[in-house]
């Protein structure tokens, strides 16, 4: 039992208050990385909606990872920003929950959106006579839908059983926002028993959905080295080097948050800046910088301004 059980009705989120001297600094690097990966989603977004020849199933994939990582880094970096300048950084237990809630959902989103892109290539590439009729805008859309399902399924049972009692002090999340292994700690309920079960069903989801992918590009591996040309080889290769490269950027930080073994040290704020701020900001970037189609489409928008 906790010795302190006053029923809490406000959290103050620690974040990087114990470097008060690098605080500035942070902002500085954090507000420009947040503003550039702003324009890269809204840039994938924007190019997709205007150019048909990005009408395809790839980019409606990419164009819904980019709102989904939007979203993502909207419901954690402004608070974090606000944070760095601030005296005041307490939340409320409600926030706090909204906040978790929405973060592990769309993470999970993410994960899954990302699975479907593996997905799309598998049919392309190993099953490409079907590939029409297998992957449709419908059936595109559907997909994203059941992939926003189930990424905020498993986010609001995680959150239901964080909250679901009552906490105790101190109040100090050691976190720049409501991360669940930070707030779970402060449960005046068994916290063990639930950060174990919340961690299981994050790293199960995480571990999946990369075990998903990992089985689809070893059956297009199949198939392409099947391939007689070199050249056919090296086009199929491409198609799918932007997206290998996001994935073992994004799972590689994600497993080194939710794998990282609990009596290992470290500050768990400073190891959640890869995975919150940098691969967020690093896949618009790969996606567009990598992709003959993204620049070409690009350079036909602006080109239209210039005549205009």
């Amino acid at each position: 039992m906790k010795i302190n059980q006053t029923v809490l009705e406000e959290f103050i989120l620690v974040g990087f208050s114990v470097y008060p001297q690098a605080q500035t600094f942070l902002f500085v690097i954090f507000f420009c990385l947040y503003l550039l990966t702003l324009t890269g989603n809204l840039t994938i977004m924007g190019l997709t909606w205007v150019d048909r020849r990005l009408h395809t199933p790839m980019y409606l994939f990419l164009s819904a990872l980019s709102f989904s990582e939007t979203c993502y880094t909207l419901t954690i970096i402004p608070r974090m920003l606000a944070d760095l300048l601030a005296k005041d950084r307490s939340i409320s237990v409600i926030g706090c929950g909204l906040q978790m809630c929405f973060f592990l959902g769309l993470g999970g989103t993410n994960c899954m959106i990302l699975t479907l892109m593996g997905y799309d290539r598998f049919v392309a590439i190993c099953n490409p006579l079907r590939y029409p009729l297998l992957m449709t805008s419908m059936m595109c859309g559907k997909l994203v839908a059941c992939a926003w399902a189930v990424g905020f399924f498993v986010s609001v049972i995680e959150t239901a059983l964080i909250f679901r009692g009552s906490f105790c002090n101190p109040n100090l999340v050691k976190h720049f926002f409501c991360h669940m292994r930070a707030v779970v700690r402060l449960s005046c309920l068994d916290s063990d028993l639930t950060e174990f079960i919340v961690t299981v069903m994050s790293v199960s989801g995480l571990m999946g959905t990369f075990l998903v992918i990992i089985l689809t590009y070893t059956f297009i591996l199949s198939t392409v080295l099947k391939i007689p040309s070199a050249e056919g080889k090296q086009k199929a290769f491409s198609t799918c080097a932007s997206h290998l490269t996001v994935v073992i950027i994004h799972f590689g930080f994600a497993s080194i948050v939710y794998l990282k073994p609990e009596a290992s040290g470290g500050d768990d704020t400073l190891i959640a800046v890869p995975y919150t701020v940098v691969t967020p900001f690093l896949s618009p970037l790969i996606f567009s910088l990598r992709n003959k189609d993204m620049k070409n489409a690009f350079r036909k928008v602006l080109g239209k301004k210039f005549l205009e």
